[in-house]
């Protein structure tokens, strides 16, 4: 059957994506709610979807979701380096590649990384490799690729979070798991996890302490590995927000290990799970049994005490 090939194969009618935009004011109000619900001045994060192996063809790959912030991230390795001629043969390579998708913010990008997304793989690199154990794998490198879906703010903490857990997914020797939290300052007062609107509204307050904080933490170990920040603030003020962000962490590591939890039981090989089940199986009953033989000794003394 023959086909128009210069047939636009569109819908007919379409309305245009700009009215279903939420309109926000240019300038946020720095007290009362915020526009998501959520408390000012408070440890008080956006509710978080993680998974950890959705992608087949990597080593190991994660996803994250906060809010309207959605990320993926897949790590291949460790592989062979590519040169030859490396001065350091006795420890791995780390590389790390993050990007916007065109469609991820309110204006079209490229597919070419710019100038953020170098800036942005930079401080992903940095807040990795120290948890990394690099000197398992001599001679190899290990890529981590960052593609953010949709951007609605905290995206660089993010994409810490979710390029721990791709390299945990993917196998990797690692100290510990790396937990990203930010915050935004607006004089006094502050906003834990920013929306991309916080993050780019102008202030309505003073000048003074005004600008973004972005932590990379190792729970397990109570270190830093990575702090990004901008804008100006005190010594005072910044110490009180690098404080914030650890229990901001600390408030997001049962929903990793969980995730974690997860998925090693999915990749978990048949026997192992049989067993699993089968020795759940029969603590339920020795519980079963040992309820079943203690009920009635319950009621005859409940029995014998009526009757007293």
């Amino acid at each position: 059957m023959p086909t128009d090939t210069k047939r636009v194969r569109g819908p007919e009618v379409s309305q245009s994506p700009t009215l279903f935009l939420c309109k926000h004011a240019a300038v946020l109000p720095s007290h009362g709610p915020r526009a998501d619900g959520r408390q000012r001045d408070q440890v008080d994060v956006r509710p978080v979807f993680v998974r950890c192996g959705l992608v087949s063809q990597a080593k190991g790959s994660a996803y994250i979701e906060a809010g309207n912030t959605k990320l993926m991230c897949c790590v291949y390795g460790p592989r062979e380096m590519e040169r030859k001629d490396e001065t350091d043969m006795k420890c791995g390579k780390l590389t790390t590649d993050m990007r916007f998708a065109p469609f991820s913010c309110l204006e079209r990008g490229s597919w070419i990384q710019g100038s953020q997304d170098k800036d942005l793989s930079l401080m992903l690199h940095e807040s990795l490799q120290p948890a990394v154990c690099l000197h398992k794998y001599p001679r190899s490198q290990i890529e981590v690729n960052v593609m953010v879906l949709e951007n609605s703010g905290s995206v660089l903490a993010h994409a810490v979070t979710c390029a721990s857990l791709a390299l945990a997914d993917a196998g990797i020797e690692m100290y510990d798991l790396v937990l990203g939290c930010s915050i935004r300052q607006n004089g006094a007062s502050y906003v834990v996890d920013p929306s991309y609107m916080e993050e780019n509204s102008c202030s309505s307050v003073s000048s003074e302490n005004q600008g973004g904080l972005t932590v990379a933490f190792l729970p397990s170990l109570n270190q830093i590995s990575g702090l990004q920040s901008d804008g100006e603030m005190t010594e005072e003020t910044l110490t009180a927000g690098v404080r914030t962000c650890i229990e901001g962490c600390y408030k997001l590591y049962p929903v990793i290990q969980q995730a974690l939890t997860k998925a090693v039981r999915r990749a978990a090989p048949p026997a192992i799970r049989e067993l699993k089940d089968s020795i759940t199986n029969s603590i339920a009953l020795q519980c079963a049994v040992l309820t079943l033989t203690t009920q009635p000794l319950f009621l005859f003394d409940i029995m014998f005490l009526k009757k007293d």
